[in-house]
């Protein structure tokens, strides 16, 4: 117990001296930071985010050669809606940061795959989901929906049911798009258990019976 809470303590004075070497090199990059968890979040504004990426690779102390993942948050009540969320490894320092920039609905956010070609399929993923737009990017287009989808299905205020159903016409031969249609059953949600609602108990799904008084 003690040697993990010494590693534990040691792992975040680690992270403290990291970012007090990051906040002294990009002191205009930086708008906030914080440490939970044993991970380091760095806040910036989203014009910074290609020289920020540079600065992470290339320096010495900060060596974070490897992007792990591209994503983002949407929080619809916000003028600035969306956090684009960056994770990066530097296996020189055996460490890992978090960097994280908001932008509105109708900014761009500059790619960074001159810096890391990994990047392109990450922003596309982005932008599928998102509807986040990366200026730059020398191919951004959806890569997990169809063509022809409408919207992007990770904005909260996108339908769980989407817009429109694909099925093949058999007299057509061909793919159809139509719009969705809900019978009015599917529409209606009671949250009871299959088995609470149900006619009949199959056998080993009976509940219990309680305590005779």
């Amino acid at each position: 117990m003690a040697d993990t809470a010494a590693r534990t303590a040691g792992a975040e004075e680690a992270l403290a001296q990291l970012i007090d070497h990051i906040s002294i090199r990009q002191p205009a990059a930086v708008s906030g930071h914080a440490i939970a968890h044993g991970e380091l979040t760095v806040e910036i504004e989203p014009g910074q985010i290609v020289e920020f990426t540079r600065f992470l690779k290339t320096d010495p102390a900060c060596g974070f050669s490897t992007l792990v993942d591209i994503t983002a948050v949407d929080y619809p009540e916000r003028a600035r809606r969306f956090d684009v969320v960056y994770h990066f490894l530097s296996m020189w320092q055996n460490q890992r940061i978090r960097v994280k920039t908001q932008v509105r609905e109708d900014e761009m956010v500059p790619s960074i795959t001159a810096m890391h070609p990994s990047a392109g399929w990450f922003e596309r993923e982005v932008f599928d989901l998102f509807g986040i737009l990366f200026s730059g990017h020398p191919d951004l287009r959806r890569i997990l929906t169809d063509y022809g989808f409408r919207g992007h299905p990770l904005r909260k205020d996108f339908p769980t049911t989407g817009y429109t159903e694909v099925r093949y016409d058999e007299t057509a031969k061909r793919v159809v798009y139509e719009p969705v249609k809900l019978v009015q059953e599917y529409r209606q949600f009671d949250f009871m258990s299959p088995w609470e609602g149900a006619q009949y108990i199959l056998p080993g799904d009976d509940k219990p019976a309680g305590p005779k008084g």
